[in-house]
């Protein structure tokens, strides 16, 4: 199989909540939002096929991790993603998959094979083409949202809060769409300041009845902070 690997982290308990696992960083995305944290994963830099190395790493680990998220950039890029998650979950892991949505098709081909989604909303579907730079991606990700929604899978649907775009109001129209469209747990993320592009988060987070009419919407909710 052809799999580019950009990063690895050995364990983490947040980005499959309530298990332990290694994540895996894929390269390549199509899309160039601003407040990209993984900026050096844009773009698939290298050839060879990193596979062996994430089997290497992941035998002896075999139950002591619960799982293995594939993360990115956007792995719904990636070729060999298929294969990869059918040797991960025959190796005895659950497999996660966070993806911004920008493939449907893609997702939809992979959704039987997952035990966990983490899908980003990054703006209301209209608004998109402002951070994506992508004409059409808010109806893409639309179509990604109503097959995570639909299919039964656990899931997390989160939207990371740049100040450039999101304010109160703001943030309470795309909840209130997430929350007519069937969505049931959601967490806003806190957006982490990368070199050239600076954030100031102000009292956003720190607004009760924000938290509370969120909390409302969807008893899930959660917020996560550098």
């Amino acid at each position: 199989m052809q799999l580019n690997i950009g990063g690895l982290t050995s364990f983490t308990t947040i980005d499959f909540p309530d298990h332990l696992a290694a994540v895996v960083f894929l390269q390549g995305c199509a899309w160039r939002c601003p407040y990209c944290h993984n900026p050096h994963l844009l773009n698939i830099n290298k050839k060879e096929d990193d596979w062996e190395m994430l089997r290497t790493f992941l035998e002896p680990r075999r139950g002591f991790l619960d799982g293995v998220v594939f993360s990115g950039g956007e792995p719904l890029l990636q070729s060999g993603l298929a294969d990869a998650i059918k040797e991960v979950k025959n190796m005895g892991f659950k497999v996660v998959l966070h993806t911004a949505g920008a493939n449907p098709h893609r997702l939809k081909k992979h959704l039987p094979n997952l035990d966990w989604i983490g899908l980003d909303i990054k703006t209301s579907f209209k608004n998109y083409p402002q951070i994506t730079g992508i004409s059409d991606s808010g109806d893409k990700v639309r179509e990604s949202l109503m097959l995570v929604v639909d299919s039964g899978i656990d899931y997390e649907i989160r939207t990371t809060v740049d100040p450039h775009f999101f304010n109160r109001t703001t943030i309470l129209e795309l909840a209130e769409m997430l929350a007519d469209l069937g969505v049931t747990h959601y967490a806003l993320q806190e957006c982490r300041t990368i070199e050239g592009y600076q954030v100031e988060h102000a009292s956003l987070f720190d607004d009760s009845a924000l938290r509370a009419r969120l909390k409302s919407l969807f008893p899930s909710f959660t917020i996560r902070q550098s």
